[in-house]
């Protein structure tokens, strides 16, 4: 089947071009429209893609600056095949979450959400180093302008620190990117920024080690990751909760797929060198995260440091540099994702029928709200990794990776699931069965019209808790091919040589 990755990651921008044009009374329905179209592409995307093939599917590769080497060259594997179906289904339930409340100036609401859709497609297709950094700081620009237009609180002070943060990580990892494609290109070689063609040459240990820590900032920032994460309670405050939903849900994602995209495989020797650094930052994020969750009574903040402890986990997959644990970190993503925007729509809900998202004065919905309680608990389940969850199968792996690579870390990084549970529960029980702010409730169970956003998140949760091979099936030759060489390198098994350029 023929699918064109261009077309795939412009059409939810085009669709709101579109949208622009027409009465705003149209604009909503334009937007779902659109979101699932890109939704039914990727779905096809999933049920066309060869689990058995080796390297990429549904290529695009053209020249895009031929003067600089940078192509314009897309692609597909297991290590993004479900992290962009994961952007599809987020979008759509988003689109279809803001559409159900008003806004002011909405066609250019629609327009920012539409563009964040496209740079987050970009840059999980992008196969091209120099296209990859293109989308990944557009990926900002939109994020900045509907939080600040259409944020609450501190808003101004929200993205005053968002565009800080990422901006000074996006500078570090253009500087990387284009030492990259220069340093790499040694005697007759041309310059390139092809990540597969870049995997192929080496560069010297010292190189790589700079190169590395400037990827690695923008990575951990974009997560976020402690001690990186110090714009995120405002950020997290700030934001529309539907927007907030697929930027938590979402982005951090984009960030731990470019460490097996591009930084394992182009640099394992400094991936190697640094790897008990990258594992000591991720056991802090995974310790600091659940203790700040169960801390803090502003919801959205709970699911914030738990993000922050998640995304913890995900890194330690990621460089326990053995197979096990980098097939846990893809499915991690995927089921973090599916479950911390059902989580934010439950926030709404909840703030809606007691006008506050401070636990304090959440409570008595249980019976109240049988249903909505229900999705609740699933979704509090998942989070703290229940056994029969794919949450639980996600973590598994990883930890079993880990202590494959590292067991010390691995022991250390086990209370991380004790303390999940501790957080995941608390924010359940106080924000259904406690009695305070009963009073104030004005209505109790969830709408047929909100139903439409919850129960499908809820049911693909419910999926992939039934069936998680789904994913694992189709990422475990990329995934293996993405930490063969660092592992390789780690084990002792083989010894590159570097050669200056």
């Amino acid at each position: 089947m023929t699918i064109h990755l261009s077309i795939v990651i412009f059409l939810p921008l085009a669709v709101a071009v579109v949208g622009l044009l027409l009465p705003t009374a149209l604009v909503r329905g334009v937007a779902i429209v659109g979101s699932l179209l890109v939704l039914a592409y990727a779905i096809v995307i999933v049920a066309d893609f060869e689990s058995g093939a080796s390297g990429l599917q549904y290529v695009t590769n053209d020249v895009w600056i031929s003067e600089l080497g940078i192509r314009w060259k897309l692609g597909v594997d297991g290590l993004n095949l479900f992290l962009i179906l994961l952007t599809t289904v987020l979008w759509t339930a988003s689109t279809v979450w803001a559409s159900l409340r008003s806004w002011d100036r909405p066609k250019l609401f629609f327009l920012h959400l539409a563009l964040a859709e496209t740079a987050v497609l970009g840059a999980l297709t992008a196969q091209d180093l120099a296209l990859f950094v293109v989308f990944f700081d557009l990926m900002l620009v939109p994020f900045f302008f509907l939080t600040g237009q259409w944020g609450t609180g501190e808003r101004v002070r929200a993205t005053t620190k968002l565009v800080i943060y990422t901006l000074v990580g996006s500078l570090l990892m253009l500087s990387a990117a284009v030492a990259t494609g220069v340093l790499s290109a040694s005697g007759d070689q041309s310059i390139t920024f092809e990540i597969s063609a870049l995997a192929e040459r080496t560069l010297p240990r010292g190189t790589q080690d700079w190169i590395f820590l400037f990827f690695a900032a923008a990575f951990l920032v974009k997560m976020p990751a402690f001690p990186l994460h110090g714009w995120m309670p405002d950020g997290y405050t700030s934001m529309p909760l539907p927007v907030l939903a697929v930027f938590s849900g979402v982005l951090s994602k984009v960030a731990a797929y470019g460490f097996l995209r591009i930084v394992l495989p182009v640099f394992p020797d400094a991936t190697v060198h640094y790897q008990e650094f990258m594992l000591l930052l991720a056991l802090m994020s995974i310790l600091y995260g659940s203790v700040m969750a169960f801390t803090t009574t502003q919801v959205r903040l709970v699911l914030g440091y738990s993000s922050v402890a998640q995304l913890g986990f995900i890194v330690l997959g990621i460089f326990a540099l053995r197979e096990t644990g980098a097939q846990g970190a893809i499915l991690q993503a995927v089921n973090h994702g599916l479950v911390v925007a059902p989580a934010f729509f439950v926030v709404a809900l909840l703030a809606e029928r007691v006008g506050s998202e401070d636990l304090r004065d959440m409570g008595g919905l249980a019976l109240r709200a049988p249903v909505l309680a229900t999705m609740a608990l699933i979704v509090t389940f998942a989070i703290l990794a229940m056994p029969g969850s794919s949450n639980f199968v996600g973590e598994f792996l990883i930890l079993l990776g880990t202590f494959q690579s590292k067991i010390v870390f691995a022991f250390v990084a086990s209370t991380g699931v004790v303390l999940a549970a501790v957080y995941a529960l608390r924010l359940f029980i106080r924000a259904f069965h406690n009695d305070r702010g009963v009073e104030r409730q004005e209505s109790r169970e969830i709408s047929l019209r909100d139903s439409f956003v919850l129960v499908p998140l809820v049911a693909a949760i419910v999926a992939l808790a039934l069936y998680p091979q789904l994913a694992l099936h189709r990422s475990e030759r990329s995934t293996t091919q993405a930490v063969a060489e660092a592992k390789a390198l780690a084990t002792g098994e083989v010894a590159r040589t570097a050669v200056m350029p």
